[in-house]
């Protein structure tokens, strides 16, 4: 009768520490452990990043810290951390947690357009991806990169061409920088570059060219007719004599890039610096600003005309005036600054 009781207690006691440890197992691995709101939630862990680092990361998405450190070091993901940005779902248990962290990156949309220089394309990637701006700099900066791809330190900012891409939030300076190589290879089709050709020009003057379009006008419409009057005074070996790569000289002459120059004055005109188009012919050594996809193809593919001028039209906002010869252009021009002055636009 004793043992009975005894056998009976030790039953017992198996059948509450068996199911002790099954309630733990489960509350370990498959009880859900998530505690926002959302219906999901984002983690960013950096390439450098410990297990500890993981944990705060996850510390106020989980109900329970404590099970989720136990289960990765179970299912052996303690010591093979992996950076990227995950998705983690409302209502996921640490078995499922676990499986994201270990295989599940997501991409990132990255966007950029407009980047007056590498410095600010830098920054402006520095915001979307784990990148600091000066490790992505220096990257965009490497001699040996530019020299092997026929690039120079004026010319760089051309290959990236402002569109939207899906990288990986972790990528490196260099996975990025290449990744945008491809890209610009692969825009660079040879339809392109046999319009490029077409018009004396390569694919890096193109897109210097197309920069100086993208400044003097918003207006998408308008721009393969002012191209094509750039290109009309490029074939008559007239300088382009462009505003913007004047400005353009004036904010690199005092490195502020922030300034903003609303008015080019007679005096500007003189300044020393190859980006001053009306000093120099040709088009400037480098891009003035990134310009958009639309106005490079507007220069592939600029108007067919005779203008060899043209100024702002003050009777139409945001629009030209086109002139084939200079006493016309003369005119125009002083109906323009009658206007502008008539705005006290003094700088």
């Amino acid at each position: 009768m004793y043992r009975k009781k005894i056998i009976s207690i030790i039953l017992l006691l198996g059948m509450v520490v068996g199911s002790y440890f099954t309630y733990t197992f489960y509350r370990v691995f498959f009880k859900p452990n998530t505690a926002f709101t959302n219906s999901e939630s984002y983690v960013f862990i950096g390439n450098n990043f410990s297990f500890q680092d993981v944990v705060l990361e996850l510390e106020n998405l989980l109900i329970s810290t404590d099970d989720f450190q136990l289960a990765a070091r179970k299912k052996g993901y303690t010591e093979r951390v992996k950076g990227g940005k995950y998705i983690l779902k409302k209502g996921l248990n640490n078995h499922e947690i676990v499986n994201v962290l270990r295989g599940k990156n997501t991409a990132v949309k990255v966007v950029f357009n407009n980047q007056e220089r590498l410095e600010n394309l830098a920054g402006r990637l520095a915001q979307q991806l784990e990148a600091d701006s000066l490790s992505l700099l220096n990257t965009f900066r490497d001699s040996v990169f530019l020299e092997t791809h026929g690039f120079t330190p004026k010319t760089a900012l051309a290959m990236y061409l402002p569109n939207s891409y899906e990288v990986f939030w972790n990528t490196t300076p260099k996975k990025f920088r290449n990744r945008m190589l491809k890209e610009y290879k692969r825009f660079w089709n040879s339809q392109r570059l046999e319009q490029a050709e077409r018009i004396g020009l390569t694919a890096e003057e193109v897109i210097t060219l197309a920069a100086i379009v993208q400044k003097e006008t918003v207006q998408v419409e308008e721009r393969t007719k002012i191209a094509g009057v750039y290109l009309n005074r490029l074939r008559k070996r007239m300088r382009l004599e462009a505003d913007p790569t004047v400005i353009y000289a004036l904010k690199e002459k005092h490195q502020n890039f922030d300034t903003i120059i609303r008015r080019v004055l007679r005096k500007d005109l003189k300044i020393k610096s190859p980006y001053n188009t009306y000093k120099n012919k040709g088009v400037p050594p480098g891009p003035i600003t990134m310009p958009d996809i639309n106005a490079i193809d507007a220069v592939l593919q600029a108007d067919s005309h005779n203008y060899l001028y043209f100024v702002a039209n003050p009777k139409q906002q945001g629009y030209h005036t086109f002139a084939t010869t200079y006493i016309q252009h003369l005119r125009n021009s002083r109906a323009y600054h009658r206007w502008i002055n008539s705005q006290k636009l003094y700088r």
